[in-house]
């Protein structure tokens, strides 16, 4: 290059100082009168009407010989027939200023090819290294994808009109379509090259853009072509799985009459010419790109192929970084999972290793209660049959007969946590359960002047649950609500399901309970509170036993006054 620069400069120079004929050489012929001389070139100075390629702008070319001589001459019609004149009269120096000038000229092409040869390759080398750059550092598969559809596609890249990426699948069966970009009309071609031009974005930028606000539409509008562009990777007549085994990019021209592209893929592209570049890593097959100019039908050159061939092989290595790395997070997050649940797992053991001692417990001590409270109790209920009506006794038998009743009711409660820890399942009518439920409690709902009113639905599925812990907890909280509302109204028992969830609700307008209630809704045996009744040490064993088995009791102040309990049931299948 330096070799052409320096002859390109010495032929200059010998034309414009020591082969160029003056005036006054053209004299020394003594055949001036015989030439018909229409070039400036004779001239050390002329005016603008002298010649007519000197455009706005180059007006210091008048008063420039030999920049005019070299610019303009050289290229000029009237130029080259004054040459023809002279050598036709025995010029002695035409034909060497002929010679020269041709040999200028094609030198001064040669240049210009090679100047934008090499700014081309010094723009693909910045281009490459910015892309490098991008590649190298990215773990994010999408941010890599963006990278590499857009530097296919972009004028500042290789400016491909369309291209498509399809991806091996995990267990490598199939070329599934997974990505394309580019403009699918004329117009949104031009619109597009229009918001590029308006932008001056870089290519990381672009990329950078394209990932963040174009990426998921990209997917769309192409979705039907992508959803078409899935082949088996054992189809080895496919000239993708071609391109992929044989690992070199092919470049497909005359595609509707190619033997070697089928008709449907051929109208799937809906273009005549394209490339597919197959993306390998090691042995590892990526998947492959096809890039097309479907808007310009510009044709695709065999510079192209080996620019994109070079841009293929990083791409291909980022995108197998940003899979693995991909995998591993999802690994890395399954295993998280797995610790917290085998913990929490743990603490659960731990927890019901706790929970059935104290059920072990409570056990023993409320049967050993048991037997000499049903004596006491007993004794005291004969002697009060037995007493006379003005026995001054009576009262204190009475007594003694109302503290019996609750510390019964008491051991009921704790036999019932007791009998929690080891449940006993089947599928059971819900709708029957609350009825039967309520049907029990007919005395305590006449002697609280309450009523009662089911909502029940019709469609209620049937539940795996343990009909004695479920119908102990629907009764305690009836019963609670009737000891601790004002007399009057009725009480709502309804039932309804959705979404794998069956609701048990009870809602009392007139109910209200006490604050010291309300703060024992939390675990039983959590806290010294006074034993005997059913708001105090039910409603915690009956969340208790909610949530052992996996649902859950919530208990609500409406804004409009009352009380309301709501039973969540989750429908699951029999272990």
């Amino acid at each position: 290059m330096a070799r052409m620069r320096s002859l390109y400069g010495l032929l200059l120079e010998m034309v414009s100082r020591a082969a160029i004929l003056k005036p006054a050489d053209i004299a020394s012929t003594r055949l001036e009168g015989f030439l018909n001389l229409q070039c400036c070139w004779r001239k050390d100075t002329i005016s603008i009407e002298d010649c007519p390629f000197i455009e706005p702008g180059e007006e210091s070319l008048l008063v420039s010989y030999d920049r005019r001589i070299v610019e303009k001459c050289l290229t000029c019609p009237r130029f080259a027939s004054d040459l023809n004149e002279m050598d036709s009269a025995g010029v002695p120096s035409a034909t060497l200023l002929k010679v020269l000038s041709t040999e200028l000229l094609d030198l001064r092409v040669r240049l210009e090819s090679m100047d934008g040869f090499l700014n081309s390759k010094t723009r693909e080398i910045r281009f490459l290294h910015e892309l490098s750059t991008v590649l190298q550092t990215s773990m994010d598969l999408d941010e890599v994808l963006s990278v590499a559809m857009t530097a296919i596609t972009a004028g500042k890249g290789f400016g491909m009109n369309r291209a498509f990426l399809l991806m091996c699948d995990k267990d490598q069966q199939y070329l599934r379509g997974y990505l394309g970009v580019g403009p699918r009309t004329i117009e949104e071609a031009w619109h597009i090259w229009q918001e590029v031009e308006q932008t001056d974005l870089t290519l990381k930028e672009m990329a950078h853009y394209f990932q963040k606000n174009k990426l998921f539409s990209e997917k769309v509008k192409f979705q039907d072509i992508l959803e078409r562009l899935t082949v088996a990777l054992d189809d080895h007549d496919h000239i993708l799985t071609r391109s992929l085994y044989e690992k070199r990019p092919i470049l497909v021209v005359e595609a509707f009459n190619n033997p070697l592209v089928s008709r449907e893929f051929a109208e799937i592209l809906g273009v005549d010419s394209f490339l597919i570049m197959p993306l390998i890593s090691g042995n590892r097959k990526i998947g492959v790109m096809i890039a097309d100019n479907f808007i310009t039908q510009r044709a695709i050159t065999h510079q192209d192929i080996q620019s994109i061939e070079t841009f293929a092989f990083p791409v291909a290595f980022a995108l197998v970084r940003a899979s693995l790395y991909e995998q591993l997070h999802e690994e890395v997050e399954k295993l998280t999972l797995a610790n917290r649940k085998l913990q929490e797992q743990q603490e659960l053991i731990v927890k019901m290793e706790k929970m059935a001692l104290v059920g072990r417990i409570t056990s023993s001590i409320a049967h050993s209660i048991r037997n000499p409270l049903m004596v006491i109790g007993g004794f005291a209920r004969s002697l009060l049959k037995s007493a006379d009506v003005d026995d001054p006794k009576k009262e204190y038998l009475s007594s003694i007969i109302q503290e019996v009743r609750q510390l019964e009711d008491v051991l009921v409660e704790i036999l019932n946590y007791s009998d929690s820890l080891y449940p006993v399942k089947d599928r059971w009518d819900l709708n029957q359960l609350l009825e039967d439920s309520c049907r029990d409690l007919q005395e305590k709902f006449a002697a609280a002047d309450c009523g009662c009113r089911f909502e029940l639905a019709d469609d209620l599925p049937t539940v795996f649950i343990d009909y004695k812990q479920i119908s102990y907890c629907v009764r305690t909280l009836l019963v609670a609500s009737l000891e601790n509302r004002s007399p009057g109204g009725e009480i709502v028992v309804s039932s309804r399901w959705w979404d794998n969830v069956v609701m048990l609700e009870i809602d009392d307008p007139h109910g209200n309970l006490t604050e010291d209630t309300w703060e024992t809704m939390s675990p039983p045996f959590s806290s010294t509170q006074e034993l005997g009744v059913a708001g105090v040490v039910g409603l915690p064993i009956c969340r208790t036993i909610l949530e052992k088995s996996g649902n859950s009791l919530t208990v609500e102040r409406p804004q409009g006054g009352g009380m309301q309990y709501i039973i969540k049931l989750n429908l699951q299948k029999e272990d």
